[in-house]
């Protein structure tokens, strides 16, 4: 067997895709230790600094004080707590939902609606970009999974045009896209969605916290609340916690409680988790300065790539792409980076498309400008050493 393991992990050595872990001896600070050394932290989801704030700490171990370290089973056993109920319905509130149900995380979350809401028969049409935990959602349930091209409207439309048959038909896609931040078409999808009459589920896992009235989301910041019947979310990027959830109705809410298999077998949320989820949603609300600085850092750091001949996408999110290409060009570059004292990993398939690897940079909140100007000097220098920029 050892050598069947061998001989594949050559072959995606050779490919320049090997993963490695790397130990951080720190939370995602602007500046943190791996492998022991200090480096400048340009590659996390804590987008506004929460999940190291002192007063989620405070609230996390409030939680583990009063019910324990672990919920001790699923919810629809011995799992549930009151605080589960209480962070649910400020999710559904913040959302402006009637109701929301909490998974133990966005993965959990989307595999649970897709596989439980569309059965044989159905249609599920899914951005080609979306993320892994919505294909293997599609995957598991047994409808008819139908992929049209990024953000392309003239394609879905094409597709929604084209499919036969009496089944429910599904529209999913990211609210941001992970890998290069761009923010999904809303409201051409809501105008097909009505033309053909079929639901709308929308990934906000970069979203929540970032875009929208108080961070509200995708829907929020286009404007249709009333037109989307399943938003998911998780409590682990910009609320800096752990988790995941489903914003929807009170009835579809109590038809995923009795039917997504990965929330009826699901070991329940912990304590800390949820009062720390429960304290980041109401800093995100009361505090928006912090979403503003975030979006300006984005916008700053984006705006000086450009300027450097870099190649980035259009964008507002905080997520910016630097495309390489080459896979084994994007660990070099990484590499380089964290020789002078910048963690930005490379992303490569399968995460990404072959050919299309790239360093996938986030700022936070917290960076400072001096960070910001540090990072685009350093990558702007390895740019031009490699060729890559001139």
């Amino acid at each position: 067997m050892d050598h069947w393991f061998q001989r594949e992990l050559q072959l995606i050595e050779e490919k320049g895709l090997t993963r490695k872990l790397r130990s951080f001896s720190n939370g995602n600070e602007c500046e943190v230790i791996v492998n022991g050394e200090k480096f400048l932290l340009f590659s996390s989801n804590n987008y506004l600094g929460l999940a190291t704030d002192f007063r989620l700490r405070k609230k996390a171990a409030e939680g583990i004080n009063k019910y324990g370290t672990g919920a001790g089973g699923s919810r629809l056993t011995t799992g549930n707590f009151d605080i589960h109920e209480q962070l649910e319905a400020e999710i559904a509130d913040f959302k402006k939902t009637e109701a929301a149900i909490v998974f133990s995380s966005g993965y959990l979350a989307n595999i649970g609606v897709i596989s439980s809401v569309m059965k044989a028969g159905d249609f599920i049409f899914s951005d080609a970009w979306n993320h892994a935990s919505i294909i293997d959602g599609c995957r598991l349930s047994r409808a008819k999974t139908i992929v049209y091209e990024h953000a392309d409207m003239v394609d879905l439309e094409y597709k929604l045009r084209q499919s036969r048959g009496d089944g429910k038909k599904l529209i999913v896609t990211d609210g941001v896209f992970s890998m290069d931040g761009d923010i999904a078409p809303l409201p051409e999808i809501v105008a097909l969605a009505k033309k053909y009459n079929a639901y709308i589920m929308i990934d906000d896992a970069h979203v929540t916290g970032v875009l929208g009235s108080d961070g509200r989301g995708t829907a929020d910041y286009f404007g249709l609340k009333e037109e989307i019947d399943f938003t998911v979310g998780t409590l682990s990027k910009a609320i800096g916690a752990e988790g995941g959830f489903v914003a929807t109705s009170s009835i579809a809410k109590n038809y995923l409680l009795n039917n997504a298999r990965s929330f009826i077998f699901q070991t329940g949320l912990s304590p800390s988790a949820i009062e720390a989820a429960r304290e980041g949603l109401s800093i995100i609300q009361n505090e928006p300065e912090r979403r503003e600085q975030l979006l300006n850092n984005a916008m700053y750091l984006r705006l000086k790539l450009e300027e450097s001949g870099f190649v980035v996408r259009k964008g507002e999110t905080p997520i910016i792409s630097l495309h390489i290409g080459d896979s084994h060009e994007a660990m070099q570059f990484s590499e380089k980076l964290m020789e002078e004292g910048v963690f930005i990993p490379a992303i490569r398939p399968p995460t990404v498309p072959k050919g299309s690897s790239r360093l996938r940079i986030t700022v936070m909140a917290t960076h400072t400008i001096e960070q910001l100007n540090t990072v685009i000097y350093k990558i702007k220098k390895i740019g031009k050493e490699m060729g890559i920029i001139v």
